[in-house]
């Protein structure tokens, strides 16, 4: 049986797909998308345009070159729909200045810090009552006094904006990416003034949105701000709003965070379901199998309600996606033509890629086009063998395995539980949860019951719950740090070994190829060495120093009211990408929030050792110690020193531990002051003099005008000096009055909110960098503040 499934296998590989022209001309149109998104920056239309057009001519005359054309399509596509977003951007000279903007609510308002968020389609922008010729689509919070919103009102609102920023920070998530998708061009919040005024309460063109907020609102009246809502809104109208990250952090362990929210599994389910129902009403009536055959209406059928279930979710992206398949797939149903499955997923696949070429940037097109590659790799053409469970585990196994590589690169971490979990979650919620929420939810919006939705809501509760407590299991899931590509090349390759027929000679090299994967580990400093990191975590400070086999923490970022922890949102995720699961030291230099409340979000999540700061107290459920001046170590012949408070007790900004961190023979230091004032500087220099001499200073109080003094730098002399400071943030860090004051000292400058993560190797020679995160990985969407970043004098 073996070797006539590999026969087989191979036969139809061999065939695969039978039109190669239009694999070619397909795969010529992706790859045109996918180099313009992999650009640092983007390019003027012209070369784009003369590209595209000789190599159409090319293809006229010589046909074997037709997909040089489709890349050349593919690439001015592409450009067309990026254009839109970045070619009229916010301009960066309205920065901290009130706007005024009029246009409509683009988006189901959500809760945000005590206030709103929602997306805001402008119409017009005025400074100072003068057009700016801004418009689009901006991100908005209104945290004072907001008023009730709906969806598809019209505002004339005032406003601060700034061009979409986020943080840029090795192994942490790309907001501005995600900003850019979304076709974002400015964040911002709405200011209290006389002159914001609702100028009409009609939806627009946003009348099914409007819709989903009445259903939405319904909801929430009668579940009450329950798990169970947050569940069924988010499987009714695919609105995760109300999931926090501790909800997410559940699902994303246990492998089932792809079963919650409307998406293709779901909008395929509830085709399926119409299909094959459908169909057999339909086939029991003659005079309508007369008029149209039965398969020609259930796909007929599937398709309104794939297209009505999307609409439920707005149309997001995922449904998008699945929709575009669906109609694929059923439109060579309605059409009567034989439709090869590998020919259908490239039809499908460029189908998205036309409606949106953005879609390359998520993740979820990856993962949802991977899957269904995998299931007919591993399972088409297979030689049927045992029942349901069987066919049903291989297909688990199938795509548990197949992604497995995938997940880790892109997320850097997997569920190890997932197989198992899934092979019960998905048919259970296949065949129970789904129908049974929307029917409650029909019955209820219909009826006027609470009951059968509060039902509904208990269920999904009790399910989340059973999912909680997978998740605590230490083993659930497993992360990864970086790897070099080919580990990753190899990773890919053996899981198309492993997932092949049994009767293919090699087939166990599978295993072999995966050993780089498990084995290879993040390449550590040497002895003597250290890795110096400055995070870019807003107006905050958080950095990370790393010795061959020892990591100490210095700051972990803020925490802001709306529950969002740096510690957990940037430290963490950096700390895996770079392999390290052990925190030796933590140093949290005093109790400013923006310096300690990232710790919450470490706390239990990775082994922390010693604990020490300059206002111990403030550090809640700990036994931290206290920093003292004195207090010396060696880890693997890099020298650690705290410089100040000379004695425990202090409070504020002046209480902040000072560490110098220095290798053998002072040849790279780094010094980390905290928030320290002039005043605490005079002390230092008076105490330590000429010892303070250090290659790198991390400015103090994110260069405030208070700190980094006159007298201070001249006992410093760095060579670089950085700033941890948020991009256009409100006190106007680092001040221009520091910058000068170094300027004249002939030190370069960076700050994080220009370079995002700059880092450091300090090493018996010297010292290696800087190496900024923001420039080195920039893209098209990457914000670039004009004028700044690195300032060499």
């Amino acid at each position: 049986m073996e070797l006539a499934e590999s026969k087989r296998w191979w036969h139809e590989l061999r065939k695969f797909p039978a039109d190669t022209g239009m694999v070619a001309n397909s795969l010529g149109f992706v790859l045109g998308i996918g180099v313009l998104f992999l650009l640092p920056s983007l390019p003027s239309l012209w070369p784009i345009f003369l590209l595209a057009l000789v190599q159409a001519a090319l293809a006229w005359r010589l046909p074997l070159l037709r997909p040089l054309a489709y890349f050349g399509f593919g690439l001015l596509w592409a450009w067309v729909h990026v254009c839109a977003v970045l070619c009229e951007p916010f301009p960066d000279q309205f920065l901290r200045q009130d706007l005024e903007l009029t246009g409509r609510i683009a988006s189901l308002p959500g809760e945000a810090e005590g206030g709103v968020r929602f997306l805001f389609r402008v119409e017009h922008a005025h400074s100072d009552g003068r057009d700016i010729g801004f418009h689009g689509l901006v991100r908005l919070s209104w945290y004072l006094d907001a008023p009730v919103l709906s969806v598809g009102e019209r505002w004339r609102l005032t406003t601060r904006l700034k061009p979409p920023h986020g943080f840029a920070n090795p192994g942490g998530f790309d907001y501005e990416r995600w900003l850019f998708q979304q076709g974002v061009k400015a964040t911002g919040y709405v200011r209290k003034a006389d002159r914001n005024q609702r100028l009409d309460t009609g939806p627009g063109t946003f009348v099914i949105d409007r819709w989903r907020q009445g259903l939405r609102e319904r909801i929430g009246e009668m579940l009450g701000g329950s798990v169970g809502e947050a569940l069924t809104r988010a499987l009714v109208l695919g609105d995760r709003s109300g999931l926090g990250p501790e909800q997410w952090e559940v699902l994303t362990r246990t492998g089932t965070n792809h079963l919650i929210a409307i998406s293709g599994l779901h909008v395929g389910l509830v085709a399926a379901f119409l299909f094959f129902f459908s169909r057999r009403v339909w086939s029991h009536s003659g005079r309508l199998t007369q008029m149209i055959a039965a398969p020609r209406a259930g796909a007929i059928a599937a398709l309104a309600g794939a297209v009505a279930y999307s609409a439920l979710a707005g149309f997001a992206v995922s449904t998008q996606r699945a929709l575009v398949m669906l109609a694929v797939v059923l439109g060579a149903v309605v059409l009567s033509r034989t439709l090869r499955p590998a020919g259908g997923i490239l039809l499908a696949l460029v189908g998205v890629l036309i409606l949106d070429p953005k879609a390359v940037l998520s993740f979820g097109f990856w993962l949802s086009f991977g899957a269904v590659a995998l299931l007919l790799y591993a399972l088409g053409q297979r030689l049927a063998v045992g029942g349901f469970w069987n066919k049903w585990g291989r297909a688990q196994w199938a795509v548990a395995l197949g992604l497995l590589p995938l997940l880790l690169l892109l997320f850097g971490r997997a569920s190890l539980i997932a197989p198992v979990v899934n092979l019960i979650a998905v048919p259970l919620f296949s065949l129970v949860v789904l129908p049974v929420v929307l029917a409650a939810t029909l019955l209820s919006m219909t009826s006027g019951l609470e009951l059968p939705l509060t039902l509904t809501s208990w269920m999904l509760e009790e399910g989340y719950r059973l999912l909680e407590s997978l998740s605590e299991w230490t083993w659930a899931a497993a992360s990864l740090s970086r790897r070099p590509n080919w580990a990753w090349v190899a990773a890919f390759s053996a899981v198309l070994l492993l997932l092949a027929p049994r009767g293919l000679p090699g087939r166990w090299l599978g295993l072999v190829f995966l050993l780089p994967l498990v084995l290879v580990r993040t390449p550590a400093p040497g002895i003597g060495e250290a890795e110096f990191t400055l995070l870019d975590v807003g107006q905050g400070l958080a950095a990370v120093v790393q010795t061959r086999g020892h990591a100490l923490v210095y700051d972990t970022g803020p925490r802001f009211p709306s529950g969002f922890n740096t510690g957990a949102a940037v430290l963490l995720p950096f700390l895996r990408h770079e392999g390290i699961g052990h925190i030796d030291t933590l140093v949290i230099s005093h109790g400013d929030r923006d310096h300690a409340g990232g710790y919450s979000g470490l706390n239990g999540k990775i082994a922390i050792g010693r604990i020490i700061g300059g206002e111990p107290r403030e550090i809640t459920g700990t036994n931290a110690g206290s920093c003292v001046a004195g207090d010396a170590w060696i880890w693997d012949a890099v020298n650690f020193e705290l410089l100040y408070p000379a004695a425990a007790g202090l409070e504020g900004n002046d209480s902040s531990c000072v560490l110098r961190v220095s290798t053998s023979g002072d040849e790279a230091s780094v010094l980390l002051t905290g928030d320290i004032g002039t005043g605490a500087e005079g002390a230092l220099v008076a105490e330590w003099g000429e010892r303070l001499e250090s290659t790198v200073l991390v400015a103090g109080h994110h260069g405030s005008d208070r700190s980094t003094g006159v007298d201070f730098l001249e006992a410093v002399a760095p060579r670089f000096v950085l700033y941890a400071a948020g991009f256009a943030n409100r006190f106007g860090f680092p001040a221009t009055a520091v910058r000068e004051r170094v300027a004249v000292r002939g030190a370069a400058q960076i700050d994080t909110a220009s370079a995002g993560a700059t880092a450091f190797r300090l090493g018996t020679t010297g010292i290696k960098g800087p190496r900024m995160y923001r420039k080195e990985r920039a893209r098209l969407w990457t914000h670039r503040e004009q004028g700044a970043g690195e300032r060499a004098p």
